[in-house]
């Protein structure tokens, strides 16, 4: 008998994609069911961030309309990566085997096949990867690949091309849940569950309606949560600094020394001194930085709020 499958989408002022969204979707879950891949149990599950449009009113209809459709509501926007795991924490108990990706469908939904082909085969998670940036801005495709490549110098574990288009068995959520930390990542929380992994590659699309939700700012702030969520190699970092900046000061001593008992010659007293206030300044700052968002993240897991609450089901 097949498994349950719940494709998880978190949704947030999707207004203009959903009607597309959902008729590709309920076409290839269909196909997906009648070919005897998963079970007619299985669902879309929409899940809504919060949304300021009228997502949530489609969401209500297509539920209406198709008892394939379900969904659940948030009580305020909560972030992309709380939203997902709102998704797959709902499915756990409902489904045998998740899917979770986008709604703007930029992810190939004809993949779907491959990703339960491999979950028969015995893999608890499967990772959509894309296979080239070619439809990518120079600027996009260099920083995303800086991205990934900084992540590896910092220790994180995290397969690269891969965002958020992948399956997760049962027991693979099971261990996803037994994560308790707020500062979600799911890229690199997703890996250190273990258990055996594939892959599936896909080239990614274009969107075909509505704006990206990962503008620059927003993007470097994630690539930051990246980073500081599992790796302290920037605090080691500025240890490192440390040190080479305490040799550079006592070449300036000798450099001074040196210039001091030297006939004739005068100390060029007042350019080092303001180079050396500067550049100690502007390290200390820096070093408070790093030490202030890591401490920060301290007192968000110390304080142990929900990730998210659930406003309303349709199920």
């Amino acid at each position: 008998m097949p498994d349950t499958l719940y494709i998880v989408l978190p949704c947030y002022n999707e207004e203009p994609v959903l009607p597309e969204t959902s008729s590709r979707l309920r076409d290839k879950l269909s196909r997906m069911i009648d070919a005897g891949l998963v079970d007619s149990d299985s669902k879309i599950l929409f899940v809504d961030d919060g949304s300021k449009d009228r997502t949530w009113e489609i969401i209500e209809a297509l539920h209406s309309s198709d008892p394939l459709f379900s969904a659940i509501k948030l009580s305020r926007n909560k972030g992309h990566q709380n939203a997902l795991l709102a998704g797959l924490i709902t499915a756990l108990d409902r489904a045998d085997v998740t899917i979770s990706m986008d709604a703007d469908l930029q992810d190939d939904i004809e993949c779907l096949d491959d990703f339960i082909h491999q979950y028969c085969d015995g893999c608890d998670v499967v990772y959509g990867v894309r296979d080239d940036r070619a439809k990518d801005t120079v600027f996009k495709r260099l920083s995303a690949q800086a991205f990934y490549r900084l992540l590896k110098i910092f220790g994180v574990n995290i397969v690269y091309n891969h965002a958020d288009y992948r399956l997760m068995s049962k027991r693979a959520l099971e261990g996803l849940a037994s994560f308790r930390e707020v500062n979600l990542f799911l890229r690199g929380i997703v890996p250190l569950i273990g258990y055996k992994s594939g892959v599936v590659k896909y080239a990614r699309g274009e969107r075909f309606a509505g704006e990206s939700k990962y503008p620059l700012g927003k993007m470097l702030a994630f690539a930051w949560d990246g980073i500081s969520s599992f790796s302290v190699q920037p605090m080691r970092l500025i240890t490192i600094l440390g040190i080479f900046t305490f040799i550079i000061s006592l070449g300036f001593m000798l450099y001074s020394f040196i210039m001091a008992v030297l006939p004739n010659r005068t100390v060029p007293g007042w350019s080092t001194l303001m180079i050396s206030i500067w550049l100690l300044g502007g390290l200390q700052l820096l070093a408070l930085g790093v030490i202030g968002e890591y401490i920060g993240k301290i007192y968000s897991e110390v304080k142990d709020r929900p990730k998210y609450i659930i406003e309303k089901v349709l199920d």
